[in-house]
């Protein structure tokens, strides 16, 4: 069995001291592909986001030895500005970023693995594009060649198969397996349970609170779907941060 990679303790994440997330206790072993799936106002994005140190947990800890860098994020769509005026080129080497430092120049080497990417996930042609002008579909393709070429060890998806062509979710699915293959640790926030079931091999299944998490299989049962629907319909959206738990 793979190292423990990253351990949640008792991890409670809130927003204006209201629990967005609370309570989680797990771990993810390194090479491991995981969902984090629930219904909608689970916290799965927010949870995410916590594990890249985008928000501080209210209570609970995350434990890794890993740097920033060694992660690699891909927000949700709605959360990116395509009207930026950058070519599609440009848009994938900033995955460079961690080679060239902020203000570094950027190697030959770099360039060509970039165009590389861009043929991995069928967008040779497109370097000079603005990124304005691609479809949902070709964007996202876009973003995940920025990853190819960031070369990290922890991949953090929310949401990436929202809004696109069954193609470009095959295409990229078969990207996200390769990254599997290759040993890094992938993790990615999905509303598609049957996405889940067929690609993803460890799931967290969350409605704010843990309600369980471990292999597919067994998380994903019609009991659990039950409850984590139940938990959801008596959300209080104005209830007080809750304490430890005992």
């Amino acid at each position: 069995m793979s190292a423990v990679l990253i351990e949640l303790d008792n991890l409670t994440v809130s927003y204006d001291r209201h629990p967005a997330v609370h309570h989680v206790s797990g771990s993810l072993r390194e090479g491991s592909l995981t969902a984090i799936a629930g219904p909608n106002g689970a916290g799965k994005s927010t949870l995410l986001k916590a594990l890249i140190g985008e928000i501080r947990p209210a209570a609970g800890q995350i434990r890794h030895r890993l740097a920033r860098l060694d992660f690699g994020y891909l927000p949700q769509a709605a959360d990116i500005n395509r009207r930026f005026p950058i070519s599609v080129l440009d848009t994938v080497m900033l995955g460079a970023w961690r080679q060239a430092g902020a203000f570094g120049r950027v190697a030959a080497n770099e360039l060509q693995k970039a165009l590389e990417a861009l043929s991995a996930v069928g967008l040779e042609g497109f370097e000079n594009r603005h990124i304005g002008a691609l479809s949902a579909g070709q964007f996202q393709r876009v973003l995940f060649a920025r990853l190819l070429l960031q070369d990290a060890k922890v991949i953090l998806l929310d949401e990436p198969f929202t809004a696109i062509d069954a193609r470009t979710t095959r295409d990229l699915l078969d990207i996200v397996a390769r990254w599997h293959g290759d040993g890094r640790t992938v993790i990615a926030v999905l509303h598609d349970f049957e996405q889940v079931r067929a690609h993803f091999p460890e799931t967290m299944l969350i409605a704010r609170e843990l309600i369980g998490w471990g292999p597919t299989p067994e998380v994903m049962s019609a009991a659990n779907l039950m409850t984590a629907r139940a938990m959801a319909e008596r959300w209080d959206e104005d209830a007080a941060i809750c304490g430890p738990a005992a």
